[in-house]
């Protein structure tokens, strides 16, 4: 595995599976040639081991590899589904129905100020619960397709994506829902890898 070269611009297009109960690979997301995902090198914005297998290849390049759950988003824990007062997600006594409900992922904040994601599970009269594992936690993932660009990133490009990573600016993937990622609403976690709703965000 190569070792990771920092500053570097580089624009993958893949398809993401997962393997089912029996070994089948099921398809999770894609990026495109005309869409593809990119990053900086170095900065945090993928999953490390991902990275390492990407940095050593040249454009044009092709990969197939796949990743473990430890390399990837851990395992599913079961002590991270918990139960919040109904009260946490309501306004004036009441729940905004239009992003609070069963199946919603919704942007939280601890104590310490680090933000991470929540699936809603399930909706009760004083209760709501929440999954706090990653949508993908458990799961191996693997990744296939090529390289459509690598090379040295501008400075531009990295204090672009720095402004990005801290909230300042948008994902880079082009998405209008990813609007600086300072929205209430937004499902994107620049440090943890969860999705922004356009399905190239890792």
């Amino acid at each position: 595995m190569a070792e990771i070269k920092p500053n570097l611009y580089i624009a993958v297009a893949y398809r993401l599976y997962t393997k089912d109960s029996e070994g089948k690979r099921e398809l999770v997301e894609e990026a495109t040639k005309e869409q593809p995902f990119q990053f900086v090198s170095g900065l945090g914005m993928t999953l490390d081991d991902f990275e390492a297998q990407i940095v050593g290849l040249e454009k044009d390049g092709e990969f197939d590899f796949e990743l473990t759950p430890a390399q990837a988003y851990g395992e599913y824990e079961e002590e991270r589904v918990i139960k919040v007062p109904r009260s946490t997600f309501e306004i004036d006594g009441r729940l905004d129905k239009q992003y609070i409900y069963e199946g919603a992922v919704v942007p939280l904040q601890n104590a310490d100020g680090q933000r991470f994601n929540g699936l809603i599970k399930k909706i009760e009269d004083k209760e709501v619960t929440l999954d706090l594992n990653h949508p993908l936690a458990g799961k191996s993932l693997i990744f296939v397709g090529e390289v459509a660009d690598i090379r040295e990133a501008t400075k531009e490009e990295i204090t672009s994506t720095l402004k990005m990573i801290t909230g300042e600016g948008g994902c880079g993937c082009g998405c209008e829902d990813c609007e600086g990622c300072g929205d209430d609403h937004c499902d994107h976690d620049h440090h943890h890898g969860d999705h922004c709703g356009c399905g190239h965000c890792h």
